[in-house]
């Protein structure tokens, strides 16, 4: 059985009933549905590493923008189309401290899948979150 080591990244800003998380879709497929930043990390590659890659690939923000709350959760899972895969999700909950506008594009730009990829990015109440993509809202209450 194959092992793939993912890291998801639930970024909030706000407080209480005005907290909000960072979502986005892709332009050309939304298809894909709502998303927040993450993905698979590279062989040879530090989880937190992969963490704040994957978050400026997607979204464009910074490792000092974000302040790192804590490691939410870790789970394993079994996507229906890969039975001989065991998916390692790790989860962090990080805290925006940048300033951004409540809206934006951002395009891939790497080596990897996604480059060129176009990411529509936008902060919405975490009460409003509606079903995100891949069961990546599956550990939300965690950061309630």
């Amino acid at each position: 059985m194959k092992v793939k080591r993912k890291v998801l990244a639930y970024i909030t800003k706000g407080e209480n009933t005005e907290r909000k998380i960072l979502v986005f879709e892709q332009k050309d497929n939304p298809d894909a549905g709502i998303q927040v930043p993450g993905g698979t990390i590279e062989d040879n590659e530090l989880l937190i590493d992969a963490l704040y890659r994957e978050i400026e690939e997607e979204t464009g923000i910074r490792r000092d923008q974000l302040e790192l709350k804590g490691k939410v959760n870790k789970r394993n899972y079994f996507p229906t189309h890969q039975q001989d895969t065991v998916h390692e999700r790790n989860i962090f909950h990080l805290t925006y401290i940048g300033d951004c506008d409540v809206e934006w594009d951002n395009c891939v730009n790497s080596t990897g899948k996604d480059n060129g990829m176009v990411f529509h990015c936008k902060w919405i109440p975490v009460h409003e979150l509606p079903a995100l993509a891949a069961g990546q809202g599956d550990e939300i209450e965690f950061i309630m």
